[in-house]
């Protein structure tokens, strides 16, 4: 048995992008109050052509001292943004940036299709199983290496390279270096062979 890998890049063509925004209060109810006011600007600044809210999440929670004291209450809306137009990021990330939010995480790199990509890795780790195992059978053992008998795949996938940043105006984005960067797609395998 030997294991092969491969690993192909392709430049990222979509991204991901996560940012979320919070309200406090002396209670629960009034933390989401204080949430609500504050996100009558962001939902406007998120409706852009080429930009998906993928999914916005609510959280409301106690904060507690540590003397076990509850000291009030803070509500969370999180959302999670899919660039499909990545030269809408900067603009959006300046924008978003200058309604200050609690978190700004991102980008992270993505590609649409991995399909081709993911063969390609495929069929590199399958050759490099295969010249591991022709090493080993026609080097240490003087045989030759015959047909494959099993191929089991070991996984692999994305390894996006991600960068991490971070009202009125939008913020100067300029140096934050938000080109889309190559993603690595990879794979995994690991042969039997039979030995002539």
């Amino acid at each position: 048995m030997t294991t092969g890998t491969g690993q192909v890049e392709r430049l990222a063509d979509r991204a991901r992008l996560t940012v979320s925004f919070q309200g406090a209060g002396t209670t629960r109810a009034e933390a989401v109050t204080a949430l609500n006011a504050r996100l009558g600007d962001v939902e406007p600044a998120m409706q852009v052509v080429g930009v998906r809210v993928a999914s916005r999440l609510l959280s409301v929670s106690e904060q507690w001292e540590e003397k076990n004291r509850r000291v009030g209450s803070v509500a969370q809306q999180r959302y999670v943004l899919v660039f499909r137009d990545l030269t809408q990021l900067p603009d959006l990330v300046g924008r978003l940036a200058a309604l200050e939010p609690a978190e700004l995480d991102g980008p992270h790199w993505l590609l649409a299709d991995s399909t081709d990509a993911r063969r390609e890795a495929q069929g590199a780790a399958l050759t490099d199983a295969r010249v591991t195992a022709e090493g080993y059978a026609t080097r240490s053992l003087g045989a030759q290496l015959g047909p494959l008998v099993k191929l089991v795949d070991q996984g692999g996938g994305f390894q996006p390279r991600m960068m991490a940043y971070g009202g009125g105006q939008a913020v100067d984005v300029s140096n934050l270096s938000l080109e889309p960067e190559l993603v690595s797609v990879s794979a995994t395998c690991e042969t039997t062979w039979h030995l002539l």
